[in-house]
């Protein structure tokens, strides 16, 4: 079976049935593997949908996990439309979380919340904005390949972070790698503390107003990319550079407004956590979503809608899988990972293996199924 043939496949089957099944069988590989491992898949599938998806507060921690893997994967997303593959997400969000503490610490003694939240998420886009900047420069004048400067300045971001943290940041006297807490005004309001100011008492969790940003920036990737001007440039270059060269595009350019934007994206991970959660700076706080917003953007095809399915989809096995090391006994955290692996193997990396089967089901079902005639 050709490629061509397996892109015959209607729209609804390729973005709704094709993902699904690759779900399926992602679900169903992994349940063998814990068979095998001696656990029984039934339980452990109870016991991830319980714990992420059965209370407030286990929903809570799941739409916290959803949030940060929404900004990592439009982050891909954006760079990947423009024909780059940013591998940089966790070096960026890591620079636009030091954005967000410097204006914190500089100012949010003096602010208040409704101007301080404002430049908090300026801060973290531009900071993620410029650590990605560089790589596109590099790559646009220089000829230096996305992927490679881009891995290469996630560790320079992560040393940075260490090295003002120890040097700079750290309150005297205190033996924590860790910045000052922020002032009150400098904090994301968290969703419970919304819903007790309404009256409504809710159980604790790391969710906060970020979550609103994240669904913003959905639909500001969305317009961007399908209904301006800009984005259709952006998005020419990216299908066929030359050709868009050909009608006038300046390449090089566009190379700078994709990592560009995708960095501020993913520096918006920092407002998340940083502002929104920890309340101070801290080591290792992007903890790998730059790379899941990888698998997220893939499973996803790189549009907003399927990044937000896809960004459930993990916020539920982060939080289901917290759960499922702690509620099942012999089941580590390890085999947890292995089978998140697992999914983003069957539904990420191999989304196309099943497309020539349903490409032939489908011919085969437009054979059998009978011509009305209208004469």
């Amino acid at each position: 079976m050709s490629s061509s043939q397996s892109l015959q496949l209607p729209r609804w089957m390729d973005v709704g049935l094709l993902p699904l099944w690759n779900l399926c069988v992602a679900l169903a590989v992994a349940g063998l593997v814990v068979l095998v491992i001696g656990q029984s898949p039934t339980q452990a599938l109870a016991v991830l949908l319980q714990g992420s998806l059965g209370s407030v507060r286990g929903l809570g921690y799941t739409l916290y996990y959803t949030t940060t893997f929404i900004f990592a994967g439009l982050a891909v997303a954006m760079a990947f439309h423009g024909g780059l593959f940013n591998i940089g997400g966790e070096g960026q969000a890591t620079f636009g979380g030091l954005g967000v503490a410097l204006m914190a610490l500089t100012l949010s003694a003096s602010l208040p919340a409704w101007l301080m939240l404002p430049l908090l998420v300026v801060s973290g886009a531009l900071f993620g904005m410029f650590w990605a900047l560089v790589p596109a420069y590099l790559q646009a004048w220089r000829g230096s390949h996305i992927v490679i400067t881009t891995i290469m300045f996630n560790f320079l971001a992560s040393s940075l972070n260490v090295y003002l943290l120890v040097n700079v940041l750290r309150p005297k006297g205190s033996m924590a790698v860790e910045s000052a807490n922020f002032a009150d005004s400098a904090r994301m309001p968290a969703l419970h503390n919304l819903a007790q100011s309404l009256g409504v008492e809710m159980p604790s969790s790391p969710l906060n107003l970020s979550l609103l940003l994240a669904l913003l920036a959905c639909v500001f990737v969305w317009w961007f990319l399908w209904k301006s001007r800009a984005g259709y440039a952006l998005r020419s270059v990216g299908s066929a550079p030359k050709a868009a060269h050909y009608a006038g595009i300046r390449p090089r350019m566009q190379v700078l407004i994709a990592m560009g934007l995708s960095g501020a994206l993913a520096g918006m991970v920092g407002v998340n956590e940083i502002s929104g959660v920890q309340g101070k700076l801290t080591l290792d706080f992007v903890a790998g979503a730059g790379f899941t917003g990888i698998a997220v953007s893939l499973m996803g095809r790189n549009h907003p809608v399927g990044i937000v399915l896809a960004s459930l989809l993990f916020g539920v096995l982060y939080q289901g899988g917290v759960e499922v090391a702690f509620e099942v006994p012999g089941f580590s955290r390890e085999m947890v990972v292995t089978v998140q692996g697992l999914i983003v193997l069957f539904a990420g990396a191999m989304a196309m293996v099943s497309a020539p089967m349903f490409a032939k089901l489908y011919a085969a079902f437009q054979r059998t199924v009978p011509k009305v005639s209208h004469g």
